[in-house]
């Protein structure tokens, strides 16, 4: 049994078309416990959402008994494919050798050469096509049948039979001219059609299956002094993991001895290898490059970042965007919608002309040129194709959605530390009011020294230089948008803003003009003050902070405004520091001193002014306003929070990616139009020129086979994408 609100995903077989996917989504959303289902075409995958307990053996049953194959897919599943290639080009193949020779008279024909297979030959050539290589149409149109409810397939069968069944029926009655050809080819093409379709569906999963193959098969683990090879699955938190130079790292952990240029690039989109040495994380699919590595594992199985990973992309790439419902709209009506299409041709051709033969095989060319499988590959190829690139370019989009509304952000707010300069400040002064200004260091170390703020971790940093360790600190409270507060020995120190030390009364004005110097010159202070028990506190000292602007922030500003795309400062920093940095970027509009709640406010009112806001942060600090934001961007080198509340992970801490998905997304909602351009033309105009007997069956049959495959090949071309600056603009 499955435990409550949760998903799984199922893969499918036997789905033919933008009809199935409908069929699909029908028989799951009838389960009571299931909340939600999206079926993806090109993955051949539904996404369910339960919200609570039931049998995945039951529903899968009932995806069985509606036609289709499913399979409960864990997330360590490889993407399949259900016809083996082989099989499909064996059967192509065979059916062109049979097919070409009904091909023969037609093409004499058109220079004037009148010649004709004898009729019992072509009704032997005609006849294994029809029924073994075109067996699974009637196969998928009978579960349609089954189903109520049709698909391409249906369409397939109906009109090659109607073509074969003519031919019979013409050769019993002595003619010599017969339309074997129309039946055969047609089925011919479809079988062609649908094999180049699925390689090229095939291309589009090539990301998630790249980091699949990531994953090593074992691990070498030193445990009580002895080293063994053993299963990756083996492998438990805590393990002791020895990585010889050139091998790939099986877990996530942290080094212990060592240190390596390290080859990420898979992961994060980093093209040059990252030196790594002792203390620094290594991620797990990695491939070690110079160096011995001996590592403690953090992170196994499913919770590694590489699996973390490809689950992002399977989500992204199986959820549906909101202009994919105008294609399931469609699809529910459009084969009852042809299949009248093709009885009105009939009917008005066999009492307009009284020439039956022709009203026929007009009939047969609306049903075979009628194309719903272009349709329902149109959306999902270029979103896979779209958030494949992305993550071989360290973005990981979370879902299709976030993809969809991307391409429209008007404006992006960013944070400061962290985002847009390294994260990795130094304290570069301390000062004390009574001129003790180690003890001034030593009190707020005490404090800081288990916090992640890496303001704190520069406290500690600095004491640790001068030899001594902080002294422990008791009934921490970390403040959100203010600082840190804890009882060391018999006082309480307090160390954060100074909106919160006006809060708490502590006048600084000993120390403002020292402060403002500082300030001035773009560097960040911190106060810290202390008192007895139930004293007022008083003002201990000042601490003053440098962190370097990341090499990129000035690249990744310009860039957004390069597209039209407004930019905003958001920080609890300090006004004068908050502006410098601003000034340094050419960011347009600053607001400092914030706390998190004021950010998520300001967020949130931006997003009153029809304007869509995307919100870029790496802290927990953040994570209100990633929330609040339309679009949210958090930095992998954040904490796990941000990336939990974000939209989009940046596997590489460089703002400049911000740009990039948005133009991915622009990108790649511009292959969505036009798909679904190519899809409805290939339709619009087909089966009206079919339908007045301007395009021959087997024409048509060329033209439906080759809408499906020229949309997904259009969604291919965005995996050329490269990051902005190294490419130009393709279409």
């Amino acid at each position: 049994m499955s435990s409550t609100n949760h998903s799984i995903d199922i893969a499918i077989t036997g789905m033919s078309c933008a009809s199935c996917v409908s069929t699909v989504e029908n028989t799951l959303r009838k389960i009571p416990a299931i909340e939600s289902a999206s079926v993806n075409l090109a993955t051949e995958r539904a996404h369910i959402e339960l919200n609570k307990d039931f049998s995945h053996e039951a529903i899968v049953k009932a995806l069985s008994d509606a036609g289709y194959g499913a399979e409960v897919i864990s997330l360590e599943h490889e993407h399949h494919h259900a016809d083996d290639a082989s099989t499909g080009a064996r059967k192509i193949v065979i059916a062109a050798i049979l097919s070409f020779p009904l091909m023969v008279p037609m093409l004499l024909s058109l220079i004037g050469i009148d010649w004709n297979l004898p009729v019992w030959m072509q009704w032997l050539l005609a006849t294994p096509v029809q029924f073994y290589l075109g067996a699974g149409f009637y196969k998928s149109a009978w579960k349609a049948i089954s189903n109520k409810s049709g698909n391409m397939d249906l369409l397939v069968a109906i009109g090659t039979t109607a073509a074969y069944a003519l031919s019979v029926y013409m050769l019993l009655q002595g003619h010599q001219h017969l339309y074997f050809e129309a039946s055969s080819v047609v089925i011919t093409l479809v079988l062609l059609g649908k094999w180049l379709e699925k390689r090229a569906k095939r291309q589009t999963t090539e990301a998630i299956r790249a980091l699949q193959q990531l994953r090593p098969e074992t691990a070498r683990v030193r445990r009580q002094g002895e080293e063994s090879e053993i299963q990756l699955s083996q492998v438990v938190i805590d393990d002791v993991v020895i990585i010889r130079p050139g091998e790939r790292i099986p877990v996530d952990a942290i080094i212990l001895e060592g240190s390596s240029h390290v080859d990420e690039s898979l992961m994060t989109g980093e093209s040059e290898a990252v030196n790594k040495t002792l203390g620094d994380k290594v991620i797990g699919g990695a491939v070690n490059i110079d160096g011995l590595l001996l590592v403690k594992t953090t992170a196994i199985g499913t919770e590694t970042t590489l699996s973390r990973i490809i689950r992002l992309v399977e989500d992204a790439q199986t959820a549906k965007p909101e202009i994919q419902r105008l294609v399931d709209k469609v699809s529910a009506v459009f084969v009852p919608v042809v299949i009248l299409i093709s009885l009105v041709t009939l009917l008005a051709w066999g009492l307009y002309s009284a020439n039956w033969e022709q009203a026929i095989l007009n009939a047969v060319a609306v049903l075979v040129i009628a194309c719903p499988c272009a349709l329902g590959l149109a959306t999902p190829t270029a979103i896979m194709a779209g958030t494949g690139v992305a993550a071989r370019h360290g973005i990981l989009i979370k879902d299709a959605k976030v993809l969809e509304l991307a391409h429209s952000i008007t404006q992006v707010v960013f944070d400061k530390t962290g985002t847009l300069t390294e994260g990795k400040p130094v304290l570069l002064a301390f000062k004390a009011v009574d001129g003790d200004d180690q003890t001034l260091l030593e009190m707020a170390a005490s404090v800081e020294q288990n916090s992640l703020h890496p303001l704190a971790k520069a406290v500690v940093e600095r004491l640790k230089l001068t030899g001594k360790t902080p002294a422990l600190a008791t009934a921490v409270q970390d403040l959100a948008g203010r600082g840190l507060k804890g009882q060391v020995g018999n006082k309480t120190v307090y160390v954060g803003n100074q909106h919160w030390m006006m809060e708490l009364g502590v006048s600084t004005e000993a120390l403002n003009t020292v402060a403002l110097e500082f300030m001035n010159s773009g560097k960040t202070v911190s106060w810290v003050a202390m008192s007895d028990v139930a004293e007022q506190p008083s003002l201990l000292g000042m601490l003053a902070f440098g962190d370097e602007i990341k090499a990129t922030s000035r690249a990744a500003i310009s860039n957004l405004h390069k597209r039209n795309i407004q930019t905003l400062l958001l920080t609890g920093d300090n006004s004068k520091s908050a502006a410098r940095v601003a000034e340094a970027l050419g960011i347009d509009k600053v607001l400092a001193e914030q706390t998190p709640e004021s950010k998520a406010i300001t967020v949130a009112s931006l997003r009153q002014k029809n304007t869509v806001i995307a919100m870029v942060g790496d802290g927990i600090n953040d994570a209100p306003a990633l929330a609040a934001a339309d679009v949210s961007f958090a930095m992998s080198t954040g904490t796990d929070v941000a990336m939990h509340t974000a939209d989009i992970t940046l596997m590489r801490s460089d703002p400049s990616l911000v740009a990039d998905t948005i133009d991915i997304s622009r990108r790649t909602y511009r292959k969505i139009k036009q798909n679904l351009f190519w899809a409805f033309i290939y339709n619009l105009v087909g089966i009206p020129l079919a339908a007045l007997g301007l395009m021959s069956p087997v024409i048509a049959g060329a033209a439906m086979a080759f809408s499906s495959v020229s949309v997904v090949t259009n969604a291919l071309m965005l995996k050329r994408w490269k990051p902005l600056g190294s490419h130009g603009e393709d279409s």
